[in-house]
C-alpha cells in the first residue's frame, strides 16, 4: 500500500472511530451488542461484532505495527460507516441503526 494511500486511510479511520478501544471492548459485551447486525449462516457472532474485536486489536497497536490485513480492515470499517451515517434513523438513540454503528467503532451520538 503506497504511503500516501496508508496515510489518509488512517486519518479516515481515525475521524470516524470515535470509540477508544476500551470503550469499544466494553460495549461488545452488553445484550444491546450482540443483538444488532447480519450473521452469516451457522455463525453465532454477527459480522459487525466481529470487526469490532479487530477494530479494537488495530486501536491498540502502534502505527507502526499495523499489517496490511489491518489496512484492509480499516478501509472496510471507513466504507461500512460512511455507508450507515446516511442511513440515520428518527429515533437514534436506542436504536438498531446507532447499535450496529458502535460494534464498528462509530457512536454517533458523540459528534
Amino acid at each position: 500500500m503506497p504511503q500516501i494511500d496508508s496515510e489518509k486511510l488512517r486519518r479516515d479511520f481515525c475521524a470516524l472511530v470515535n470509540m477508544g478501544a476500551g470503550e469499544l471492548e466494553r460495549w461488545l459485551k452488553t445484550a444491546e451488542s450482540r443483538r444488532v447486525g447480519f450473521r452469516r449462516a451457522g455463525e453465532r457472532e454477527s459480522v459487525g461484532h466481529a470487526s469490532g474485536r479487530r477494530i479494537a486489536a488495530i486501536l491498540r497497536k502502534a502505527g507502526t505495527a499495523l499489517t496490511d490485513e489491518d489496512y484492509a480492515h480499516m478501509r472496510k470499517v471507513v466504507g461500512f460507516i460512511r455507508r450507515h451515517r446516511a442511513q440515520e434513523p428518527a429515533n437514534v438513540a436506542t436504536s438498531r441503526w446507532r447499535y450496529s454503528l458502535m460494534n464498528w467503532g462509530h457512536d454517533p451520538l458523540k459528534e
